[in-house]
């Protein structure tokens, strides 16, 4: 038995990895999974590697505050350092998202995404992005409020990705969609319960679960849109569904008095 439980602890610590690997830049190992469905497998660890560059964004937030830079300047700089951590992977695919869904059919649509350039459907959504982000976190009230916050943040918008995932067919054979496989029912609960676990733990029961409950519908509704244009989903607009999340959470605690 004991035998057993040490293999366990070990493959799923393997798994955390995986998913650190694949959100952040940090010097866990190489960014890149070793085999297909590696990155299905370990959908339970999405929202505890979201929390950990929560973390790290709620730091830098904490030290710009203690050199009493103000609220907006501490925000964008949380914001910036969120991005710095995850590579900008989210962001570059909300853009893309963004402009692919300006073309007009499921082809050109799907090209367009694969566009390593920004038009100016992909240049707004940034901007309005980091903007939210940053004034709903410069609006959050007390700063351990506003640390959590960003913790919180970050899991949900990740902890929502395995859910779609599995709801949601890949739109093409080839590409990141594709190749991270399908999770199964069980890494799918696990991600919605740490997920909700740590926004309460976060936030505080009643904001954390009105911040997940918008969260949640907003998330469905991007993935609503990419069934409608795309037919499924990409690896693109899985990190348009992340940083929909990820906003309506801080949006949905700046709303909330704690």
């Amino acid at each position: 038995m004991h035998g057993y439980a040490r293999i366990d602890i070990a493959r799923r610590w393997d798994e955390f990895l995986v998913a650190l690997r694949f959100f952040t830049r940090l010097p866990v190992g190489p960014a890149m999974i070793a085999e297909p469905g590696d990155l299905a497998r370990a959908a339970w660890a999405f929202p505890v590697a979201g929390a950990v560059v929560g973390v790290i964004a709620a730091i830098v937030f904490a030290i710009a505050r203690a050199f009493a830079l103000p609220e907006l300047v501490a925000a964008l700089l949380a914001v910036g350092a969120g991005v710095l951590v995850t590579g900008a992977l989210h962001e570059d695919g909300l853009a893309d998202t963004a402009d692919g869904f300006g073309g007009s059919d499921r082809d050109s649509k799907l090209a367009i995404m694969r566009d390593s350039r920004s038009g100016a459907f992909g240049v707004l959504a940034l901007v309005f992005s980091v903007a939210l982000r940053a004034a709903a976190l410069a609006a959050v009230e007390g700063r351990w409020a506003a640390l959590g916050a960003l913790v919180a943040a970050h899991a949900v918008g990740r902890g929502g990705l395995p859910l779609v995932m599995r709801m949601l067919s890949a739109a093409r054979s080839d590409g990141l969609g594709a190749g991270a496989g399908e999770p199964d029912a069980a890494g799918v609960a696990w991600a919605a319960g740490i997920t909700a676990l740590i926004a309460v733990v976060a936030l505080g029961l009643g904001a954390g679960v009105l911040a997940l409950t918008a969260a949640a519908v907003v998330m469905a509704a991007v993935a609503a849109l990419s069934q409608r244009e795309i037919g499924g989903h990409t690896g693109d607009v899985l990190g348009a569904i992340e940083q929909g999340g990820e906003t309506t959470m801080l949006l949905a605690a700046a709303s909330w008095p704690m």
